[in-house]
């Protein structure tokens, strides 16, 4: 048994040629030209990063090469307030700008449906669909600060429309069309936007569904529309129409009635609103959590030039859709001059490798994706490797990135075993809290089963005991000690800031506590256990729910599970709730053998008092199981928005389950 992942095997390093064209190491170079400090290894680096964050930054700034006009030497003014510290005063940046660098016949944006449809985007021609965009929100109106929601599939058409937002100054916000008209209610009815986009559906696991009824349902109730307009998508030839009080196009009427022309970029504050995202809303109507333009560029050229290590012209592919973080994230990787690669479907459909094969038809160079699909793709014997899949290889890639949940070790070697061996492997965490990452990847480093290789350039992370004590090797709490540009600048509607703080620093006044369970390792990497407000506590011992799924979603009889701890004669007990394979019955002999592995690969005090099976598991609309929902309903207690689950009904099979009675 591994208590400590600290000394677990090495899966993968990389070459001194990889480690020498790297970009983190020429940047390592600058920062020895310009202070003359030598660096012994990559955490002396960070080290420095965060002790020097008034130099750190600024250097990255000029680094990247952000396009911007800098009247503010001063790159951090009360740097030790969170919140409260000011990045760049003075400065002025567009976000848009910094991605459409490019004009050119090369491919900006290459798309795939799991229809079969495929598109592609030169830097020219997505220039020109930004403009006509950009010329159509003008038209209405639309000022800096003004909302633009937008209810669409990942398809090229959205990261047009962003960028066109962007130019603007106005603050983007989206969210997935499998969102039910409640859910995105809950979200946009808060923010009052201006303008509305939608499409007329979308792909999904072989099926078409039609969206254009619900986007009617939500357009009716946003009060403060001015525009709404539809993009075909599925049904090109009568998408359909909505009606309100608002006026209502098609783009096929945009693209009549604007020819592509010069963008204009509207240069605006460092910390000037951008995006709006949302937390899960499962306790709650969804917190409207904003970024700033300038920390946002930032902190992902950081993330995605340095940690990534992407350069002008790769193509880079991440599963994800548009209400997720991760599609900012990824649209962001424009900044750098690579192809932004997208897909709309289910990911395992028409077969578990079609992904696998898009990324090899493509070329991709960084393939991103989540823990789930990885074990998914495993469990469905997926192996790249073998003679008779070799049509599949990857020669092209050269990171793999997972993120969503923690992955766990045999997913590691699973990857390295049957998907290819010479990989940069990166499990990457942090969150639309901050829209970016705390710790990622890092191709210099080597790769260790069930470890995130680093922490992030400039993020002063830590590990604390419930006392404030800073822990290596030991299981605590994620904080963050100093700030970081890409905080959120405020909450919508939260005129006195006493959500925001709430959210992150009354556990340690000062500090961002981030709500993850985890072990910072004396290699420098993190070990994430699962959301440390689901931590179990069974006789005062802390468990992280990502050390048991880790054990359990290795059988090949479990598709999903779900643990939770329940009060129980003074204490708690853990409950452990299955969702099996289709063709697998729920026995002794099975639960007897999830209990074996687990007391043999963890402890006796990891092995669930209850094993139920159930039908299904409660999740996110982006796929993040709902523990604390669960704990909610099984103790008898009111969930505020189950509206913000993806299955909703779900969670009634869990209300008063006589089996958790005795």
């Amino acid at each position: 048994m591994i208590d400590s992942l600290s000394d677990s095997k090495i899966l993968w390093q990389p070459g001194a040629e990889q480690i020498a064209g790297a970009n983190i190491t020429r940047f390592q170079a600058l920062v020895t030209e310009r202070y003359g400090i030598a660096f012994h290894d990559y955490n002396s680096l960070w080290r420095w990063s965060i002790e020097n964050r008034e130099l750190f930054w600024p250097l990255l700034w000029e680094f990247s090469n952000v396009l911007a006009t800098k009247t503010s030497e001063r790159a951090l003014t009360d740097g030790n307030s969170m919140p409260g510290a000011q990045w760049f005063s003075g400065s002025r940046l567009n976000y848009a700008e910094n991605l459409l660098r490019r004009d050119d016949e090369s491919s900006a944006i290459i798309f795939h449906s799991e229809s079969g449809e495929r598109r592609e985007f030169t830097w020219r021609s997505l220039r020109a669909l930004v403009s006509v965009f950009e010329q159509h929100f003008l038209a209405i109106g639309l000022k800096p600060g003004d909302r633009v929601a937008a209810l669409l599939p990942n398809i090229p058409e959205a990261v047009a429309a962003m960028l066109a937002c962007a130019s603007i100054g106005a603050i983007w916000s989206s969210t997935s069309p499998d969102f039910g008209e409640s859910g995105v209610l809950d979200r946009f009815l808060q923010i009052e936007p201006k303008i509305f986009l939608c499409a007329d559906g979308y792909h999904y696991n072989g099926k078409w569904i039609e969206t254009v009824s619900r986007a009617q349902g939500v357009a009716q109730h946003l009060t403060s529309l001015q525009s709404v307009v539809l993009i075909p998508y599925g049904q090109a030839n009568n998408p359909g129409t909505i009606s309100g009080t608002f006026s209502f196009c098609r783009l096929a009427d945009l693209t009549r009635d604007y020819a592509p022309r010069a963008l204009s970029f509207n240069q605006l504050p460092f910390d000037h609103p951008l995006f709006i995202l949302y937390s899960s809303g499962t306790t709650g109507v969804p917190k409207c959590i904003v970024h700033g333009a300038g920390g946002t560029l930032l902190q992902h050229l950081k993330e995605l030039g340095l940690h990534t290590d992407i350069k002008s012209g790769e193509r880079v592919f991440y599963f994800t859709t548009c209400g997720w973080m991760v599609w900012n994230w990824l649209v962001s990787s424009l900044a750098l001059g690579a192809t932004v690669c997208l897909f709309d479907g289910a990911p395992l459909y028409p077969e578990p490798s079609n992904l696998f094969r898009i990324a090899q038809q493509e070329g991709f160079n960084v393939f991103g994706t989540s823990a789930k699909f990885l074990l998914a793709v495993e469990k469905a014997g997926v192996d790249l490797r073998s003679d008779e899949n070799m049509s599949v290889a990857l020669p092209t890639v050269r990171a793999i990135l997972s993120t969503g949940s923690p992955l766990p070790p045999s997913s590691y070697k699973y990857v390295y075993e049957r998907i290819k061996s010479d990989v940069c492997l990166s499990s990457i965490s942090g969150g639309t809290d901050i829209v970016s990452c705390f710790a990622l990847g890092n191709p210099t480093l080597p790769v260790r089963a069930g470890e995130l290789q680093c922490r992030g350039l400039g993020m002063s992370v830590e590990v604390w005991d419930e006392t404030g004590r800073s822990l290596i090797g030991e299981k605590g709490e994620l904080v963050c000690t100093k700030p970081f540009p890409s905080m959120p600048i405020y909450f919508w509607n939260d005129p006195t800031g006493e959500k925001y703080r709430e959210s992150y620093f009354t556990v340690f006044p000062g500090i961002w506590r981030h709500g993850d369970w985890c072990e910072l390792t004396t290699s420098g990497g993190l070990v994430i256990f699962g959301r440390s407000d689901a931590v179990l506590n069974p006789g005062g011992v802390r468990i992280g729910t990502a050390e048991i799924y880790r054990q359990v979603e290795q059988l090949t009889e479990i598709a999903e599970s779900l643990v939770i701890g329940q009060r129980w004669q003074d204490d708690e007990r853990i409950i452990l709730f299955v969702k099996l394979q289709p063709g697998c019955e729920p026995n002794s002999e099975l639960f007897d053998k999830i209990r074996t592995v687990i007391r043999a690969q963890l402890t006796p005090r990891h092995v669930p008092a209850k094993i139920v099976a159930v039908k299904d598991i409660p999740k996110t609309i982006s796929g993040k199981i709902v523990e604390l929902a669960v704990r909610k309903v099984v103790h008898g207690e009111p969930v505020k928005n189950s509206a913000a689950l993806a299955n909703p009904e779900a969670l009634e099979y869990f209300r008063n389950l006589p089996e958790l009675q005795e």
